[in-house]
């Protein structure tokens, strides 16, 4: 299956980008590579093969919960651009 610039045009509306006329021909390409790439994927046999639910047989290896020293206040904010005794300074955001 292709895909045709009016469709991709289509996809483009359905999926409400705005999509610059020169980069349709572009677009066309890259979804058509994909799909082609699916087509040889659903060529291969996987009958008898299991489904893949993790990468890896690892599982999560958890660390015991320890409360350990931090930064203290005076050394984080002399981390921090600017500062004052208490709180990192930031430009405003909100007018």
């Amino acid at each position: 299956m292709k895909v045709t610039k009016d469709d991709v045009v289509k996809i483009a509306h359905l999926a409400r980008l705005e999509l610059k006329d020169s980069h349709v021909g572009d677009m066309q390409d890259s979804i058509n590579k994909v799909l082609d790439w699916m087509e040889a994927l659903n060529a291969v046999d996987t009958t008898g093969v299991a489904p893949l639910v993790h990468m890896t047989s690892s599982l999560n290896h958890f660390r015991e919960d320890v409360a350990k020293e931090g930064l203290d206040r005076k050394m984080a904010l002399a981390l921090g651009p600017d500062t004052n005794e208490k709180y990192f300074k930031v430009p405003q955001v909100i007018e």
